[in-house]
């Protein structure tokens, strides 16, 4: 038997081969050409009759979750360098937000203007405004830093002209150089150990945050999304009867020249 099945073998492996061999298609790529397609109302004119009736039941789904009113804005608050509403208040949710693993807040909160992705409008707050603010699964990450990394990550921000900041007070130039920077209307000490509540995205290093990676300590709770963190926070001011509020505290500033 074992030598039947060894000629079997020996006999189809050509013809096999050969097949392969064969398999070549006598059309080449000779140009490819791509164009913007616009995404707007015009693909509205004709809906798809068809297609509306087979996501509507998904849709009500969503839309029972994303237009949940969730608490109140008191201001329109945008993002922009140096500082921002929007900036500064996000930022203050995950300097608070590192208190589930300290036990107290961070000493610095810091959250990249890119990662805000609209702006958070006066008046009524659904699950859908935070969404479209905040899109991305990014999770708080709480960084134990040197007094040293801490100064070579004011001088990052310095760099971006700006990031949304917590607890620290920066003076930079208009050609994105540091002049000084405290925590806490603090110097920073190069052998004292500081805390900073971030997102992993710049715990990683992104967003020009060279200084992050070389932090003594990381420690990220599972499930903790800046999302998530942002949406408990208006809730809980929700549910003590206050609206979502922000300001401006010169936080980063630019010297004048």
């Amino acid at each position: 038997m074992r030598r039947v099945t060894l000629k079997f073998i020996f006999g189809i492996l050509p013809a096999i081969i050969f097949l392969l061999s064969s398999c070549h298609s006598a059309y080449e790529v000779t140009k490819i050409e791509s164009t913007m397609v616009a995404i707007d109302s015009t693909w509205d004119a004709k809906p798809d009759a068809e297609a509306i009736a087979l996501l509507a039941p998904y849709k009500a789904q969503v839309d029972s979750m994303m237009y949940r009113v969730v608490g109140t804005a008191e201001i329109t608050m945008g993002k922009g360098a140096p500082e921002s509403l929007l900036s500064n208040l996000v930022a203050d949710v995950l300097r608070s937000a590192a208190t589930q693993v300290l036990g107290k807040p961070a000493d610095m909160g810091l959250v990249n203007m890119g990662g805000l992705r609209n702006i958070l409008t006066e008046g009524t707050i659904t699950c859908g405004n935070i969404f479209e603010i905040l899109p991305f699964d990014n999770s708080l990450c709480i960084l134990t830093l040197k007094g040293v990394y801490l100064k070579e990550l004011f001088a990052d921000i310095a760099v971006r002209r700006g990031e949304g900041v917590s607890g620290v007070q920066l003076l930079i130039t208009k050609d994105g150089k540091l002049l000084r920077g405290t925590v806490g209307g603090l110097q920073v000490e190069d052998d004292k150990l500081y805390t900073v509540a971030t997102i992993d995205y710049m715990a990683d290093g992104n967003g020009g945050m060279t200084a992050l990676p070389q932090a003594e300590k990381r420690e990220c709770p599972a499930g903790a999304t800046l999302r998530d963190l942002f949406m408990s926070y208006v809730e809980q001011q929700t549910a003590a009867g206050k609206k979502i509020t922000s300001r401006m505290e010169g936080r980063i500033t630019i010297a004048d020249e």
